[in-house]
């Protein structure tokens, strides 16, 4: 028996958007969101989880998002309008359920802002090391700088408009084109390499494991974090049901293969110039190599260039993370599963829930001092993955086990992409499983006290709409 949808039925008479948003408009919001310079500042992350592997755990991790992509892209099909893994996993499996997914998601928006601290932080001190801006006590100064700049703003209402959104985008398109120009002169005047020169990103036989593959994998992850918001544009989107579908599965896969290039050439750079990645992260650390590597091709020129570029676009990543982290917490004060009184606070001004922004900024802060950027990408690993198997499991029962059309199409890709997932969580470090698994416990054993073992909804876990 088909699941009920009633908010479908109830909104069958309201105003409805217009569907103007086509394929490739959605393809193009996707990239956005997720950045084309998305591997760069995870660069050394990536490298040291994976023992120099950096291209293989990417496309592992393009094979996982894709099979998880066309889940989402189904899924949208049938919720059009909500768009989320707690929906999905809600209303195929069981409301419990839907909580845990929803409780996984809640540890990625509060950890999103808090990388994007330690990372500004780090790249600052390093763009400005040597010159007349480097300032005394790096470490204290840049975090608190940062998420004053982040909670200041997103406090006073600015948002980024979708134009500049664009702008930025095309600026990093043509820094990446730039990069690549450099490092294609730079690989054609260097002496002759043997084959096994060009494929030692894809395998090194000297630092090869599955299990270091597979755990770089587990960070690598993050490269393509956010292709889901593709699926809450349904109701704009024209032909919903095939351009949702294509265009979550085409930004993975172009995401996926643009990333592959862009690391592929840091590390022919790195390769050739210290014979493995690891010489730099003991001068630069994890946080800003890319920039350094692309150095090797493009002098200091690239090194600023690539290091504004990303430090610009991770400001952008950390203000719109903190104000979604402070949304999410909004929905669930409003609906009373935390204190209504302080988390289900509006500001009458602005109509930003400030309380949670302000919030949001104290965990972040404490975080940046207290954790690794490593660690704290591995955690926002940890609810993601978590929250991709539970739609692979969701689109498996409502088209295959519920369903009228089982079919091996309907059975194998959300199959795949829930082991594929899985597989990869478990790559993650013992101490991300750890950190996770409380955060899990902690919100487990809430939601089953203040629900009687879960016999009522707990929470709306819904981001309410920008107010006008």
């Amino acid at each position: 028996m088909e699941p009920t949808n009633p908010a479908a039925s109830s909104t069958v008479s309201a105003p409805r958007l217009r569907r103007t948003l086509t394929l490739w408009d959605l393809v193009l919001y996707g990239i956005i969101v997720i950045q084309p310079t998305a591997p760069m500042p995870a660069y050394g992350v990536f490298s040291n989880a994976g023992q120099g592997h950096v291209v293989t755990s990417i496309l592992i991790a393009m094979v996982a998002m894709v099979f998880t992509a066309m889940s989402y892209g189904r899924m949208a099909r049938v919720y059009p309008s909500a768009g989320s893994a707690y929906t999905y996993v809600g209303r195929e499996i069981h409301p419990a359920l839907g909580y845990v997914t929803g409780w996984s998601m809640t540890m990625d928006y509060m950890v999103n802002p808090l990388i994007c601290t330690i990372w500004c932080s780090k790249a600052t001190a390093d763009l400005f090391s040597g010159t007349a801006f480097q300032v005394p006590y790096p470490g204290l100064v840049w975090p608190l700088f940062y998420i004053g700049l982040f909670t200041g703003l997103n406090l006073r209402g600015v948002k980024t408009s979708a134009r500049i959104n664009a702008i930025l985008c095309a600026i990093m398109g043509a820094v990446i084109l730039a990069f690549f120009w450099y490092t294609i002169r730079y690989i054609f005047h260097i002496p002759q390499f043997p084959e096994s020169f060009f494929l030692r990103p894809f395998f090194n036989p000297q630092t090869f494991t599955v299990n270091r593959v597979f755990h770089g994998t587990s960070v690598a992850v993050l490269t393509y974090i956010g292709f889901d918001g593709i699926s809450t544009l349904s109701e704009e989107v024209d032909n919903p049901k095939r351009n949702i579908f294509l265009a979550t599965v085409l930004v993975c896969l172009i995401t996926g293969v643009l990333a592959s290039a862009e690391v592929y050439g840091a590390q022919l750079l790195s390769f050739h110039r210290f014979g493995t990645d690891f010489g730099l992260f003991s001068q630069f650390g994890d946080e800003n190599v890319f920039s350094h590597v692309a150095g090797i091709a493009g002098g200091v020129f690239m090194t600023k260039l690539i290091s504004v570029t990303l430090l610009i676009a991770t400001v952008g990543s950390g203000l719109g993370s903190q104000l979604g982290a402070a949304r999410l917490l909004y929905g669930m004060g409003r609906s009373d599963a935390l204190p209504k009184k302080f988390f289900g606070a509006i500001h009458p001004k602005t109509r930003v829930p400030a309380n949670n922004v302000m919030f949001v900024g104290v965990i972040a802060l404490i975080g940046a001092f207290a954790m690794s950027y490593e660690r704290g990408t591995e955690l926002l690993n940890f609810g993601a993955l978590i929250a991709f198997m539970g739609v692979n499991l969701a689109s498996l029962t409502h088209y295959y086990i519920r369903g009228a059309d089982r079919t091996l199409w309907q059975l194998i890709p959300p199959v795949l992409g829930f082991l594929i997932c899985g597989f990869i969580w478990w790559h993650l470090s013992p101490l991300a499983k750890e950190w996770g698994a409380v955060w899990m416990f902690a919100g487990v054993a809430y939601g089953a006290w203040k629900t009687r073992w879960f016999q009522s909804n707990l929470v709306n876990f819904d981001v309410p709409p920008d107010e006008e």
